[in-house]
C-alpha cells in the first residue's frame, strides 16, 4: 500500500509518517522547503516537492497513491481558500480511494459535559473556516468518493504542540505560565502518537465517517497549567488572565484555549479499534 501525506514534516505529521512506515506502508510526502524535505526523507518517506497551492502536484500524487492523509495547513493569508482547493485536488486524484481530512474539535465550541461527534457546532473565530470546507469534503461521498474526517483534540507529547508554544515558552520567559479564566474549563487532550495511530486506522474507515481524536483525558485547565509550569521551570507560578488579556497576549487562538470542552473518542475506538495508550497527560506535560 502507498499513502500520500501532506504536512508530513509537521508535529502530527512526523508521528503519522512513522506510524505508517511501522506498518510496512510506503509513504510519499509533500515538502515545500529543503528543511521539510530532509525531515520527511529522514523519516523514510519519498519526497514530493511542492506546496499546498500546487494543486496539479497534489492531484497527481493522490492519483498515484492508494490513500491520502491531508494534515498540511497554510497559515498565511487565505488559509480557508488554500485548504479548500488542496482538498478538492486531493479528492480529485484519490477518486474512490480513502481520503482522510483534518478537522479539529474546537469547532464544537463549549460543550455541555462530555459529547461526541454529533454535538452542535459553535466554533471560535480561528477555526470557523473549517466548517464549510469539511462540509464540502464529506459531500463528495455522494459521488462515489471516500472522504473521512479526523478531528484531533488538543495534541500534546514529545515536548511539542500548541501548549508548548503558547504556555510553556512564554511561561519560561516571564516566570509564570498563563491560565485563561479561573482554571475550571477543560481541554480534551490526545497524545501525538495516539492521534497518529488514528489517522492510519482512518484509512480503513467507512465512507463519510467523522471521528473525534480524543483519548478521554478531559482535564481542567488549572491542572494542565500547573503541569506546564513544571515544564517551564516555574513550578506553581500561574498567571490568571481574563479572556481580553489573553487575546492581547496570544491573539485569536486564546478564544479556542478558553473553551470548556469534554469529548469522547468512543466512536473511533468502537468502529476502528483505536486504543489510545498514552494516558498520562499531566505527567508528560510537566516534562521539559
Amino acid at each position: 500500500m502507498k499513502v500520500f501525506i501532506t504536512g508530513g514534516s509537521g508535529y502530527i505529521g512526523r508521528s503519522t509518517v512513522q506510524a505508517l512506515i511501522r506498518r510496512g506502508i510506503e509513504v510519499t510526502a509533500l515538502a515545500r522547503s529543503e528543511q521539510s524535505a530532509r525531515t520527511v526523507s529522514d523519516l523514510g518517506a519519498t519526497l514530493v516537492a511542492g506546496a499546498l497551492t500546487d494543486t496539479d502536484v497534489l492531484r497527481e500524487a493522490a492519483r498515484l497513491a492508494d490513500g491520502v492523509i491531508h494534515l498540511g495547513v497554510d497559515y498565511s493569508e487565505g488559509t480557508a481558500d488554500v485548504d479548500r482547493a488542496a482538498a478538492e485536488a486531493l479528492q480529485d486524484g484519490a477518486g474512490s480511494r480513502p481520503y482522510v481530512h483534518t478537522g479539529g474539535v474546537w469547532v464544537y465550541g463549549d460543550t455541555d459535559g462530555v459529547v461526541d461527534e454529533d454535538a452542535p457546532l459553535n466554533p471560535p473565530r480561528i477555526t470557523a473556516w473549517r466548517l464549510e470546507n469539511e462540509k464540502r469534503v464529506l459531500a463528495r461521498a455522494a459521488t462515489g468518493e471516500h472522504p473521512v474526517v479526523v478531528m484531533p483534540g488538543l495534541v500534546y507529547g514529545r515536548s511539542g504542540g500548541l501548549a508548548q508554544s503558547f504556555f510553556v515558552e512564554p511561561g519560561r520567559a516571564v516566570g509564570a505560565v498563563p491560565c485563561i479564566g479561573d482554571g475550571s474549563a477543560h481541554w480534551a487532550l490526545v497524545h501525538v502518537d495516539d492521534i497518529a495511530e488514528l489517522y492510519v486506522l482512518a484509512l480503513n474507515a467507512p465512507v463519510g465517517s467523522v471521528y473525534a481524536g480524543v483519548s478521554g483525558q478531559n482535564l481542567p485547565l488549572a491542572d494542565i497549567t500547573a503541569a506546564l509550569s513544571q515544564a517551564a521551570g516555574c513550578p506553581g507560578r500561574i498567571n490568571l488572565l481574563s479572556l481580553d488579556e489573553a487575546l492581547k497576549q496570544m491573539g485569536p487562538i486564546a478564544e479556542a484555549f478558553a473553551l470548556d470542552q469534554q469529548l469522547t473518542g468512543a466512536r473511533a475506538q468502537r468502529e476502528l479499534g483505536w486504543t489510545p495508550t498514552r494516558l498520562g497527560a499531566l505527567a508528560e506535560l510537566s516534562q521539559d
